[in-house]
């Protein structure tokens, strides 16, 4: 049986823009730049054939949880993902004591050695109580950065970002301390002004998680984090775009002024994701999913999302009106550039792991390889 494989008739988006009836050749696990004679030919005319996502922000699916699941949990929510077009995953946590994060760290950390996760993303307990989300209050803390050191230790390598509340005492020099290890240090779940926003971004914070949500809103005499983050060419924004986390003028404002290079977009999921309706624990606190918005039981806020990448790009393009090439951008190469792993993933590139989503003309999933391998088939739908 043939290796290599040979996409045709695709409206192909590259990195250097949309080739009408393009060609993409898949030798093995990788991008080729030349199809062999016996190469196997898929006609993918009349759909779009696009990078496989890179979620950086996500915390479960298909009813199981990053944050507390077992290694066969956390598996079957990264297949989940997969299923939806997100081929690179990012693992994030949340709120816990210091003991069982690292202990979760240590999982989550295997699990990337494996190459099943791209690493782990801790989002709390370094957050302020005034912006706390579905974070347990009990178990904030101010980011002590010999603490924030321990979660990198215990990630092994593997930890790719944490959020802080970078006013809180010790935030700056746990900015400078991640920035040290390499490790991305986010803006989030904060309460910060724009002065102090300017400083967390001058002492290496280069993304604002899930920006608009849990923190000042936008004010014309109080500008607060949201102009500081939007206004800083060293800062990627993640954007939740579900159609619940943000008004669409919002979005249509964070991407137009962040402009298409500096934008990520995210899940934030939760369990729920790629699942249903329910009752969900995210973390020690009970979340009720109703309609696919996820609200904590306890006082109502929202708890991360059901949100899946697919969804993400359709509702970009068709609700939000954005291009077509600026979307992929946002859900591929900006996110794998964040993570340092543009050179393997985020493009349609000779020599890059065959990670390919395909869509038909409406932007509804059809297609979905991994490494060279269907995890959604084409020729099945």
């Amino acid at each position: 049986m043939a290796t290599s494989k040979v996409f045709a008739g695709a409206q192909v988006v590259l990195p250097t823009g949309i080739v009408d009836g393009g060609r993409v050749i898949v030798d093995g696990s990788r991008i080729a730049g030349s199809a062999p004679a016996d190469a196997e030919t898929v006609d993918l005319s009349g759909h779009w054939l696009v990078p496989g996502f890179v979620d950086i922000h996500n915390h479960g699916g298909g009813g199981a949880s990053f944050t507390s699941g077992t290694v066969e949990d956390v598996l079957r929510g990264i297949h989940t993902h997969r299923l939806h077009g997100t081929t690179t995953t990012i693992a994030s946590t949340v709120t816990g004591d210091m003991d069982g994060l690292a202990q979760r760290a240590g999982l989550l950390s295997e699990l990337a050695e494996q190459g099943d996760l791209a690493g782990i993303h801790f989002e709390g307990p370094f957050i302020s109580p005034c912006r706390k989300g579905a974070h347990s209050e009990e178990l904030l803390r101010d980011p002590d950065p010999a603490e924030v050191r321990k979660l990198i230790d215990a990630a092994r390598g593997h930890a790719r970002m944490v959020t802080l509340a970078t006013e809180l005492p010790g935030g700056i020099d746990s900015v400078r301390l991640l920035a040290e290890h390499g490790v991305i240090a986010a803006i989030g779940h904060t309460d910060a002004t724009y002065e102090q926003t300017v400083e967390a971004i001058d002492a290496g914070a280069t993304v604002a998680t899930h920006l608009f949500n849990a923190m000042p809103a936008l004010g014309h005499r109080t500008p607060g984090p949201i102009a500081a983050l939007l206004e800083d060419d060293r800062v990627t924004v993640e954007l939740i775009n579900d159609g619940t986390h943000l008004h669409p003028a919002s979005l249509e404002l964070a991407f137009h002024h962040a402009g298409p290079a500096r934008v990520a977009f995210i899940t934030d999921a939760m369990d729920a994701a790629g699942f249903g309706d329910g009752r969900y624990m995210l973390g020690p606190l009970e979340v009720e999913v109703a309609e696919g918005v996820a609200r904590l039981v306890e006082g109502g806020s929202i708890a991360g999302s059901t949100l899946t990448l697919d969804r993400a790009f359709k509702r970009a393009v068709t609700v939000d009106r954005l291009p077509v090439e600026d979307v992929v951008a946002a859900l591929s190469a900006n996110p794998a550039r964040l993570l340092g792993l543009y050179d393997t993933v985020g493009s349609l590139e000779p020599g890059k792991r065959a990670d390919l989503v395909v869509l038909d003309s409406a932007f509804e999933l059809k297609g979905v390889m991994r490494g060279g391998e269907w995890v959604v088939d084409p020729r099945l739908g």
